[in-house]
């Protein structure tokens, strides 16, 4: 009987250790990262002198002339990411599908991927 709970034991401490590994590696974002200035089937959101917002499925993309910041928040209220976006094009690949706030300088504008 102890030879059959060790089994049991030892496989929940492995599988909790495998969950835990993908749940993390999935949950947080990786951020802005560098993007090509244009891709194909993006739609413009906000088009300024200083920046360009465009989204596709799952991904913001930002093109700016100077360093910016911006902040992304769900459609509830909870921020997803603040950061200082340096010149040139970035993109962001969100958690979810869903409506999420932009929010660059004083502008807002609200996006669904």
């Amino acid at each position: 009987m102890k030879f059959a709970h060790r089994h049991i034991l030892a496989f929940a401490i492995a599988f909790l250790a495998l969950a835990g590994v993908s749940s993390d590696a999935s949950a947080a974002p990786k951020g802005w990262e560098p993007a090509k200035s244009e891709y194909a089937g993006a739609k413009t959101i906000i088009k300024e002198t200083e920046f360009e917002i465009k989204v596709m499925p799952g991904v913001i993309l930002v093109n700016a002339n100077h360093p910016v910041q911006i902040k992304i928040f769900t459609i509830l209220g909870r921020v997803v990411n603040s950061e200082t976006l340096q010149p040139g094009a970035s993109r962001f690949t969100l958690p979810a599908h869903g409506v999420y706030i932009v929010k660059i300088g004083d502008i807002t504008c609200k996006v669904a991927v």
